[in-house]
């Protein structure tokens, strides 16, 4: 059996109705696993779910908020039912405001910060719960982004949102290694996606790619190996890890 085969696995992956989360749903299920696309979007969600099922795979879509636990709770409940206990867990989802940090709502913080770490929390501790209680080994992938490690203008929210999550992911694999349950997190670069893609299309966006050592965006397939990586056995030893993906941004020169 290939090292990043997932046959036999079930994953969750929240956010799954467009962008990251759809991707990793379609490279997840091509790997073999049963995948459940979270998403509030449910419709759109299902739309990716037809679309793997038309290529061979599972998917089913599953409507839930990652700011409700009830709502979590729900799901997990669901996706237990109709396909089984999950193995996998990608958290996702996630929220962005682009104030500096003098003009920002209190209103936009909180949605950026119950989004970004309250909602990978609350459905991570949910889960993990379940698997210490069947002593099911599992997986938790957060993705999380290089602005947890370094920095930019504007970003200010989610930025201190993704180094929580990347502080998480560390204390979590810390006390549940025990349980067999591995938590790694992704630290994405830039990549184009629906709410950059016009910004690097202008001057001050190419400017941000000449930047990156590479000189280029990533492409969503480059993100596949690292994911597999994660989910798969072949990373069996590795739990607290982050993995960038930046083209070497965080280490251009000054």
């Amino acid at each position: 059996m290939p090292a990043f085969s997932l046959a036999n696995q079930i994953a969750i992956v929240t956010g799954a109705s467009s962008g990251l989360g759809a991707h990793f749903a379609r490279v997840l299920a091509e790997a073999g696993a049963k995948v459940a696309l979270l998403a509030r979007r449910k419709r759109l969600a299902e739309e990716i779910a037809a679309e793997i099922d038309a290529q061979g795979g599972h998917a089913i879509a599953f409507a839930a908020d990652v700011t409700d636990r009830d709502s979590l709770h729900q799901a997990l409940h669901d996706i237990e039912e109709q396909i089984g206990i999950p193995d996998i867990l990608v958290n996702n989802a996630g929220a962005h405001a682009g104030d500096m940090a003098l003009d920002l709502k209190p209103e936009d913080w909180d949605a950026v910060l119950e989004t970004n770490l309250k909602g990978a929390w609350l459905l991570t501790q949910q889960l993990a719960q379940h698997w210490v209680e069947k002593q099911h080994p599992g997986v938790v992938i957060n993705i999380a982004s290089i602005l947890g490690i370094g920095v930019s203008p504007g970003v200010m929210p989610y930025a201190v949102s993704k180094a929580g999550l990347i502080q998480m992911t560390k204390a979590l694999a810390l006390e549940w290694a025990r349980y067999g349950i591995r938590v790694n997190a992704l630290a994405p670069g830039y990549f184009p996606t629906d709410l950059n893609k016009d910004f690097f299309a202008t001057p001050a966006g190419q400017a941000v790619v000449k930047r990156i050592p590479m000189r280029r965006l990533g492409a969503l397939e480059d993100l596949d190996g690292p994911l597999l990586l994660l989910a798969s056995p072949a990373s069996a030893y590795m739990t607290g890890s982050v993995i960038t993906v930046d083209g070497g941004h965080l280490v251009a020169t000054l």
